[in-house]
């Protein structure tokens, strides 16, 4: 189920990275193209002055669901990691805030989105920032090289989150921070929606509950987690990402609307002086 999720995810993104080329919008809502400014969950998620320091195509291809760049708390001269970099919005905004001490990586399997996001890394004159090709599973980096690892609706798209989550927890340096956004459960969604690879890929049916997340957090090694809802999805938002699922839209939001909400997660990696593992005492 993974590798087959995999080729999903990299066949959609890389088609949403086209549609950025050919100059149209991108959106995650039920893998349907057409949602554009509707689109619930990419929507509004950037102000007008950090659009404004950023590439026009890496804004239209921004699939995220949070703006975890305002919430990491970047400071100079730190090496930040995007895990899933897209047309690499959230790295060039990275990059900005940590200056050219600093270090912003973008991670993507997409070769499209790659383009993407190189294109708009030369359109910005962005000399810190890097984009490597790879899966978020494996993380091409070495252990306790990253600051901070933040990554904007994309770990939901795993079929290996918790693999995910070890991974981040490897490259992170003692002391380093994951400051993620995400979607998150709270409740059962409906046993349609979980079978939905549409609605995978739109960014709903793979997300974790609450707790899930949290317990992956904890087996990972981290410390101090925490869930913030930024944006908890009503009847009429899941209408909008149910669109083009195949699943009866009215019958299906009433379920599924107030249990699926943006969120922003942050967690911690102990510090050398409160670890005995070989993993951050070496």
């Amino acid at each position: 189920m993974s590798d087959q999720l995999r080729e999903i995810v990299r066949e959609k993104y890389g088609a949403a990275a086209l549609r950025v080329t050919a100059g149209a919008k991108s959106s995650c809502c039920g893998g349907a193209a057409s949602c554009g400014s509707a689109d619930p969950i990419t929507s509004d998620l950037y102000s007008d002055a950090e659009a404004s320091e950023i590439p026009g195509d890496a804004l239209l291809a921004s699939l995220g669901c949070g703006n975890p760049t305002a919430l990491a708390e970047l400071h100079e001269g730190e090496t930040v990691l995007d895990l899933g970099s897209g047309g690499g919005i959230d790295v060039l905004l990275s990059a900005r805030r940590v200056g050219p001490t600093g270090m912003a990586y973008g991670l993507d399997m997409t070769d499209e989105m790659l383009a993407l996001a190189r294109a708009n890394q030369a359109k910005a004159g962005a000399t810190n920032v890097k984009f490597l090709k790879g899966d978020i599973e494996h993380i091409p980096l070495p252990d306790n090289s990253v600051d901070v690892i933040i990554s904007n609706c994309v770990i939901n798209l795993s079929g290996e989150k918790a693999q995910v989550l070890r991974e981040a927890f490897r490259v992170l340096k003692p002391g380093g921070r994951c400051a993620v956004s995400d979607v998150v459960v709270r409740g059962d969604l409906p046993p349609e929606v979980r079978r939905s690879m549409e609605l995978w890929v739109g960014c709903v049916a793979g997300a974790l509950s609450e707790d899930e997340f949290l317990s992956h957090l904890g087996e990972a090694g981290f410390v101090d987690a925490s869930i913030e809802p930024t944006r908890i999805y009503e009847f009429e938002d899941a209408k909008a990402f149910l669109d083009g699922s195949g699943l009866d839209a009215d019958t299906v939001a009433a379920d599924v609307q107030g249990k699926v909400m943006g969120a922003f997660i942050r967690a911690t990696k102990p510090a050398k002086s409160g670890c005995c593992g070989p993993e951050c005492c070496s």
